[in-house]
């Protein structure tokens, strides 16, 4: 479920952001569950009639926040894959793997309680979208690096893929300490280039 109405001026920008934000905070209150456009409303500053004339419900809330947040991630990937092109595979691996990490740490509290609201139907099409984005530039930019092209590229970049993000939120879930960060940023590009190495030999 996407915004009622687009903010086109100053005022409705700031009120926009406003409400963004005041939803993030309460998501990390009180989760998703609980999220309700009364709190949010009440944290932003902002009548619920407000709220309602650029977001009809809490899942509207909650895309629009997460839309951000995805847009981010697959944004960090194709600057790594356009800064890094015609590196060696291990290099370009290391730096789209570093910048994905970096995104998605950015704000990790936020990163984790989004997951839950990822699930909801018209949520999870929206990372279906974005997540495609993100591996149409990856596949293209290990295409170029290993010189092969095709369905065995496109299958390699989606196991990678899923790979990086199935251990980001791993650690996420888990709290992301300092110990599993470290651990994450050191071992997954090991993993992602070793697979790449294998399947795509």
């Amino acid at each position: 479920m996407q915004a009622r109405k687009t903010p086109v001026q100053q005022r409705s920008a700031v009120t926009v952001e406003a409400i963004a934000e005041a939803t993030i905070q309460v998501l990390l209150a009180v989760g998703s569950d609980k999220l309700t456009t009364t709190r949010v409303a009440e944290r932003a500053g902002v009548s619920v009639g407000t709220l309602y004339q650029y977001y009809p419900n809490k899942q509207a809330l909650l895309y629009a926040v997460l839309k951000v947040h995805m847009t981010k991630v697959a944004d960090a990937i194709e600057s790594a894959c356009l800064e890094h092109r015609g590196a060696p595979v291990a290099k370009l691996v290391e730096e789209i793997v570093a910048a994905f990490i970096d995104a998605k740490l950015e704000s990790a509290e936020v990163s984790a309680a989004l997951y839950a609201a990822s699930v909801e139907p018209e949520a999870a099409k929206l990372v279906q979208c974005v997540s495609l984005r993100g591996r149409k530039v990856l596949t293209e930019a290990i295409a170029e690096a290993v010189g092969k092209t095709g369905a065995e590229v496109e299958f390699a970049v989606t196991m990678m893929y899923s790979a990086m993000t199935g251990a980001s939120r791993s650690v996420l879930e888990a709290g992301a300490p300092a110990k599993m960060v470290a651990a994450l940023r050191r071992e997954l590009p090991v993993l992602c280039q070793a697979y790449l190495e294998k399947a795509l030999a």
